[in-house]
Parts: C-alpha cells; structure tokens; sequence
C-alpha cells in the first residue's frame, strides 16, 4: 500500500500560510508529496520554503491560474485535480496550506489506511476538525465551521475536487471545469478516521488575515474590496474554546512568531466594525449553546458531503 500527499498553493507565504509545516505533517508516512505551485507575486517566497524542506519525496508542478475560465473559487479545486492526478499512490491525502496534521495522529491514518485498502466500497476517509480562530488558544466550534471533511480519497481518476476545493465528489466523464455542477455528481462513500486536521486558516496577524480575506473574495467573487478597512476584527476571542492539549511539533517556530495578542479583543463583547459572521449571529449562537448541552458540541442538521459507512 501507497500513500501520496498533495496540495495547491499560490503567494503562500505572502498570506501567511504555514505551508512548509502542512507538508512536513505528513511526510513520514505518504510515499510522496504532489505541490501544484501557482504562479505566485515577485515577493513571495512559497518556493523557498518547500525546497528548503529538502525532501526527495516532495515534486513541484509549476501552473497558471486562470480566474476567468475558473471564477467563484474553481480554480482552488482545478488546482487540486493538478496535484491530484500527478498521484501515484493507492491512496491520495490532501491538506490544504493552512491544514497540519499531528504527530499523534499519523500511524492511526496509516493503520486505517492500510485496514480498508481492499475495501471496495469506501472511496476515502473523513476527518475531524479543529478550526483556530484568532491565536493558537481558541478554536471555533459555532455554526458555519464544519466539523469534518473528506481528506484521503482512494487515486481513482473519478474522483475530484469539487465547488472551491473543500471536498471531493465522484464525478464521471469529467469535463474539467464544471466544478460547481452538482448533476450527474455522487457523494463518496467514507469511513470515519479518529484524527484531526488542524486548521490554521483564521490565525493570522490581522493585516495578513485582511489580505488573505480580499484574496478570496476576488477568487470566489470578485468582490472589490477597496473600503474594507486594513485590519481584521476577529470579534470577541472570549466567547470562543480554549484550547487546552498540544499543537503538532511542526508549528513550533511558526507559534513562536505569534506577537498580536494585544490586537485581539479577549472579551466577550462585540465590537465590530464589519458584518457579523454566522457564528456570531444571535440565532446560530443559541443553537450552538444546545448543541454543546444537549449533543455534546455536535451540529445538528451539519453539512455533510459524503455517505457515512460505519465500518
């Protein structure tokens, strides 16, 4: 049994992404590691960072992104099929940029993996999710943050990324750009996996997390952004979950650069200056107080992209 790891990326390192500890998570135990590289800015260094990684596992695919043949984010999921289909593993583990995986975690994807390589039925396996939100401290557990997603799909050539890169559908007789069509689709048939992928997609200095915010929305909108204001407001910290176990050995020097605490705002009183997110809204903050009472912190009515198998 194989493993490849792959990703997608572009201007990385200019928005703050801890890319080169996403990759070094997995190492140990994929075969290999697909990067499909965009064609980042001058002054960014995303590159640098994966060469000095210094691993004969790890191959870069070079690309262009194109945003008018692929608007409202389906380039992030072209990209991924990049990455994807360069595979050779019998399995195919995807992160994102900001997704780290524990050291705990890895021989449990391993041994999973090896467990349900004959397997027929189950096309990949789903993973739990820890969404930091603000500082390394508190994570976000409120509606509108899923709380699992497929992550390991078996390298089958009809499976692929779908709407914005989030998850993975089987698609048949592909035309390779109608991520977002939903026709003709089928949702993967998945085993639970008891690991977690950290996310670190909303901790950010708040002039980078701005930054990274305006560079989505001109991928999946093209909003224009020019009066949103410089900084982030990541709301009230205070009513978040702290975080009280370990993050994965290889965020060490990247938690070490933390430095903008006395930016936050630690209490639990809203003070924005930009529209509330669903998390923050009266209604899904009732509902998430239930569900942590009632359903142990699980969403009810939650997303879910995928047949679950209990196996």
């Amino acid at each position: 049994m194989t493993i490849s790891g792959f990703t997608m990326c572009k201007n990385a390192s200019k928005l703050y992404y801890p890319i080169k500890a996403s990759i070094e998570s997995i190492l140990p135990i994929v075969d290999e590691f697909i990067i499909a590289l965009g064609d980042s800015d001058e002054d960014d260094n995303t590159l640098e960072q994966i060469k000095s990684i210094n691993s004969e596992k790890i191959k870069i695919i070079h690309t262009v992104w194109d945003l008018e043949k692929y608007p409202r984010g389906m380039e992030n999921a072209h990209q991924t099929d990049i990455a994807k289909e360069a595979c050779s593993g019998d399995w195919v583990f995807y992160l994102q940029a900001d997704e780290v995986v524990h050291e705990d975690d890895l021989n449990k994807i391993k041994n999973r993996c090896e467990e349900l390589i004959d397997n027929k039925n189950i096309d990949g396996l789903l993973f739990n999710y820890l969404h930091f939100y603000g500082d390394y401290n508190h994570y976000n557990n409120g509606r509108g943050w899923y709380q699992n997603e497929i992550r390991i799909v078996r390298n089958d050539k009809d499976i692929h990324s779908f709407i914005s890169a989030q998850s993975f559908r089987r698609i048949p007789n592909f035309d390779g750009i109608s991520y977002r069509k939903k026709e003709g689709t089928s949702k993967l048939n998945v085993a639970k996996l008891d690991a977690k992928i950290y996310h670190y997609g909303w901790v950010r200095p708040p002039h980078y997390m701005q930054k990274k915010k305006i560079a989505l929305d001109s991928i999946h909108s093209n909003k224009n952004s020019v009066n949103d204001p410089d900084v982030f407001n990541y709301g009230p910290i205070g009513c978040l979950t702290k975080f009280k176990h370990t993050h994965p050995k290889v965020m060490k020097e990247w938690i070490l650069k933390f430095d903008w605490g006395h930016l936050l705002n630690y209490s639990k009183k809203y003070n924005l200056n930009r529209e509330k997110m669903k998390h923050e809204k009266l209604l899904y903050r009732l509902m998430n107080k239930v569900e942590n009472i009632v359903n142990g912190g699980r969403h009810f009515f939650s997303y879910s992209n995928w047949n679950l198998l209990k196996i």
